[in-house]
């Protein structure tokens, strides 16, 4: 290993364009769209259209500074630029922290599948092998780590297409002993396309709005391509099609062919369930091995993100100057091992600790993914601000500016309203508060020492 601090340009143009395509493609699709779906009826398709509509606001604006200025930190860095220090080191520690419990969480559910199939075989070894194996992908090099996720990327997305090949054969009486009555037919039949109401829509979007993160990780994989800003240029401008193709023709069929009120909807998931009520052999089997794919590339994203996130922290001064050291291929090892370290001991917590232990600290990151959209947004409207004072020119631009960007602003405001009302989310709001507060303290606390520290070397410095 080597004292460098620098990251290699190690992925490839491939790498960066089938983790944009897939990014957001998770557990969440394939399992948690049944959640939304069973809540809300037919008409949880307009909570994934609005909420699929606030993300692609969110990474236009993120593409436009990103495109603008390169930088593996992405948005927490641009919060610093347009905020602050303390901007940037407030939203950057969040983010961090929202993807070391993901890895748990994605750990956890590998192991349960896995569990499943040997059941001879403990969970929680399961959740420390694939955890192990993942996190020495990413010791290697960042093309290690690229050619995973490509791999696992395109396993995802034939999985999806394949499905949406299926479900529109069933719809157009295609397959063989299957028969499907349509989102109109289902509707009619069980109480009509919002069976209970705009407000189990809203509900479903405070759900289906965190489907979507990880759609922004393409801006900072792409600071370790050869030409980012053509990556993420590439990448943002299509989000549109991606979250058209793989959530709102999905979610479609679904409800086309699975009624909203069926049981098994939430306890096997919508996609096993529309396999089943399309007669696909082995549909358990095959869902079991998609989400395992899914799950294994998200927890393969997570640690490669908090890693990279947290290195940036450590080389604009905070965070601990240990985590900046890359090795001989350019990868953050120090980051990387310790952002792993956490994840190992939240699953320690899952396991060997009480309940609510762990339920507290999943729910610190309930609404992190808003505060950092509101984080892109705000630096958004103020860097654009400067860049147009400066007469720097604006390659990829944010549509309507700054109205647009005003809107996504009033929408997360009013989400993150909702959810402090609603009893089912309010802990979320509070614990992500409490967080918030904490990294807010801990770095005034960070920056006074470091203030202390320079001002003892320039006295030692004066007096020598």
């Amino acid at each position: 290993m080597s004292s460098n601090s620098t990251l290699a340009p190690g992925l490839k143009q491939r790498h960066v364009t089938m983790l944009s395509i897939a990014g957001a493609i998770g557990a969440g699709l394939f399992i948690g769209s049944g959640h939304a779906i069973a809540s809300a009826g037919p008409a949880a398709i307009l909570a994934y259209i609005f909420s699929g509509t606030l993300v692609v606001l969110v990474m236009r604006m993120l593409g436009e500074m990103a495109v603008a200025s390169p930088d593996t930190g992405s948005f927490s860095t641009y919060a610093e630029r347009a905020m602050g220090r303390s901007a940037g080191f407030t939203i950057g520690w969040l983010y961090w922290w929202f993807w070391v419990l993901v890895i748990p969480i994605e750990a956890i559910a590998a192991a349960a599948i896995l569990h499943a199939w040997f059941p001879s075989i403990q969970t929680w070894e399961f959740a420390i092998a694939v955890t192990g194996l993942l996190t020495l992908t990413n010791l290697f090099s960042v093309a290690r780590y690229g050619e995973f996720e490509f791999w696992f990327a395109m396993l995802k997305v034939i999985a999806v297409l394949g499905f949406i090949a299926l479900g529109a054969l069933a719809l157009a009486g295609g397959l063989p002993d299957t028969t499907v009555s349509g989102v109109v037919q289902l509707s009619h039949e069980f109480g009509g396309f919002m069976p209970n109401g705009m407000t189990a829509v809203i509900g479903a979007m405070l759900t289906t709005v965190f489907s979507f993160m990880g759609t922004e990780i393409v801006t900072i994989a792409a600071a370790e391509s050869k030409n980012p800003s053509k990556q993420i240029t590439r990448a943002t401008n299509s989000v549109v099609w991606r979250m058209g193709i793989f959530y709102i023709v999905s979610v479609f069929l679904i409800i086309s062919i699975v009624p909203w009120n069926d049981p098994m909807l939430v306890q096997v998931g919508s996609y096993q369930r529309a396999l089943e009520l399309m007669n696909i052999p082995h549909a358990k089997m095959i869902v079991d091995i998609v989400v395992l794919i899914a799950v294994a590339s998200c927890l393969n994203s997570a640690i490669y993100t908090a890693s990279r996130m947290v290195f940036s922290l450590s080389k604009r001064g905070d965070g601990p100057r240990v985590l900046q050291k890359t090795s001989s291929s350019g990868v953050p090892y120090i980051a990387v091992l310790a952002s792993t370290a956490v994840g190992f001991l939240t699953t320690a917590l899952n396991y060997f600790a009480p309940n609510e232990v762990f339920s507290f600290l999943l729910a610190s990151s309930g609404a992190v993914a808003l505060l950092v959209y509101l984080a892109i947004a705000v630096s958004q409207l103020v860097l654009r601000k400067k860049m147009n004072a400066s007469g720097q020119p604006i390659v990829f631009k944010m549509w309507f500016y700054p109205w647009l960007s005003y809107l996504v602003i009033f929408c997360i405001l009013s989400i993150l309203t909702v959810m402090l009302i609603l009893p089912e989310h309010r802990m979320e709001v509070i614990a992500t508060g409490a967080l918030t507060l904490s990294i807010v303290c801990m770095g005034a606390i960070f920056n006074a020492r470091k203030k202390t520290v320079q001002a003892v070397d320039m006295a030692q410095t004066e007096n020598a």
